[in-house]
């Protein structure tokens, strides 16, 4: 595989030969940033752990050189933590026993340029690749531009393959805004109850993050914990963890579907719900 960005690479756990790791995909996850994978698509990670017929792929989109920092890294160049945020996801993909993890290290900006047709083709060279059957992405009405961006980009990226070379299904998770406005029948339920251990160890070796002010570690577990909790009000939890997504199937099966009026109808449905809860009891 040839990448855009001369740095950008595919990392495999196990030390088998690249295209013999990503051939094994069966699950894959697109992000915007190192970590969001642990974040919002631990139902892919969880699915494949220790199983002999199923692999996940982690794929980060940009190089991650504007977190914000502190502690041990509050002098750290971008360069630096550029670094450290690299080995970080290798660490990740390691204890999650991924099949092979890429680093396409574009900076954000390029990400968010919707004329720039590299993202896309890098994406769209992994996807062919790996052929997997499922994949993760940023949902659309996530609140942080990059993830935003690259869920248009992979959009696009499937789009631009033929037919019986897409993925069976598209995924939207949650990282910088959750799902649980959406009503309940739109919204894929993932459970996400089980090893929490590993779903901690996952997220704890992002250390430059979590001393960098922001406890991700404690927000996703407890965001899981949350939705499971609150998902149903009338009857005992069945788990100790949910994670919600957004089926963006029909956009990769059907290439005339406009992605935000799409979007859209999931907002419209949800402000119908309200409204017509509202006028039931007034």
């Amino acid at each position: 595989m040839n990448f855009k960005i001369d740095t950008a690479t595919v990392y495999v756990p196990d030390g088998s030969p690249v295209d013999e790791a990503v051939a094994k995909t069966t699950h894959m996850a697109i992000s915007a940033h190192q970590d969001d994978i642990e974040i919002m698509a631990y139902q892919g990670v969880v699915e494949c752990f220790g199983k002999d017929d199923k692999a996940f792929m982690g794929v980060v989109v940009t190089n991650g050189s504007g977190s914000p920092r502190d502690d041990l890294y509050a002098d750290y160049s971008d360069e630096d933590m550029q670094k450290v945020r690299r080995v970080e996801q290798m660490k990740a993909a390691f204890v999650g026993e991924y099949c092979a993890q890429a680093l396409l290290d574009f900076p954000s900006g390029a990400v968010k340029d919707g004329k720039n047709a590299d993202v896309v083709n890098d994406i769209k060279q992994l996807i062919r690749a790996a052929k997997p059957k499922v994949v993760y992405t940023h949902n659309l009405a996530d609140k942080h531009d990059t993830h935003v961006s690259v869920a248009l980009r992979v959009i696009s990226a499937i789009r631009d393959l033929p037919k019986d070379a897409r993925p069976e299904k598209l995924y939207a998770c949650e990282v910088w805004r959750n799902l649980d406005w959406a009503i309940d029948e739109d919204k894929v339920v993932f459970d996400v109850g089980t090893h929490e251990n590993l779903a901690a160890a996952l997220l704890g070796v992002f250390d430059s993050q979590i001393c960098g002010g922001k406890r991700y570690d404690l927000a996703a577990m407890g965001r899981r914990r949350a939705n499971a909790t609150f998902f149903a009000s009338h009857g005992v939890d069945d788990t100790e963890g949910l994670a919600f997504g957004l089926d963006l199937t029909p956009l990769i099966e059907d290439d005339s579907i406009d992605p935000m009026a799409y979007i859209n109808g999931y907002i419209d449905r949800f402000a119908a719900e309200v409204k017509d809860r509202m006028a039931k009891f007034s």
